[in-house]
């Protein structure tokens, strides 16, 4: 899978804050910040078209256009396979508009590891626009080590993140 290995290739730069905030042997957590022109609750839909930008490459089937996420407990940011199969990335649960996004599940190689994590999408108002903070809290048993995957995570999703920051400054495209 190519979710997380091209983490050295990205190129998108670096949201406003980003960091490793803690990792050991066993998980890290991870920390990004940006701000973003809508208020929160077009932030919040803005971050469900995730088609719209997510990288591609990070994909299992090479086209962010197959990735889904639909803003309900039980859902999935879900991706279709092109030989008709499917990946759920993470799950929906926790959901309150406007203001927070939870999703579990665990991203990338982190997939095939015995690790869970918490993707935790918090929006607060700043003006006419919105802060929005993400952390990814990855725990259990990686082979050779959470910790040294930690780094290149949270380069991808720091990729991720302005990303979707770049998205809210572009206009949708045309249907």
């Amino acid at each position: 899978m190519r979710l997380l290995v091209a983490a050295a290739a990205l190129t998108l730069g670096a949201p406003a804050a980003a960091e490793v905030v803690s990792s050991s042997a066993h998980g890290f957590a991870l920390s990004h910040s940006a701000v973003v022109p809508l208020p929160p609750q077009d932030a919040i839909r803005a971050f469900a078209e995730v088609g719209r930008w997510w990288d591609g490459s990070h994909t299992y089937s090479g086209s962010a256009s197959n990735l889904a996420l639909t803003l309900q407990p039980g859902a999935c940011l879900c991706e279709r396979l092109p030989n008709g199969g499917a990946v759920e990335h993470l799950r929906v649960v926790y959901v309150d508009p406007g203001k927070r996004l939870v999703l579990t599940g665990s991203l990338g190689p982190l997939l095939y590891e015995a690790t869970t994590g918490v993707l935790d999408v918090q929006f607060r108002p700043l003006g006419t626009g919105s802060r929005v903070t993400l952390t990814y809290k990855v725990a259990g048993f990686a082979t050779g080590g959470a910790d040294q995957l930690a780094p290149a995570v949270d380069q991808v999703i720091g990729g991720l993140v302005a990303s979707y920051v770049g998205s809210t400054r572009a206009p949708a495209p045309a249907p």
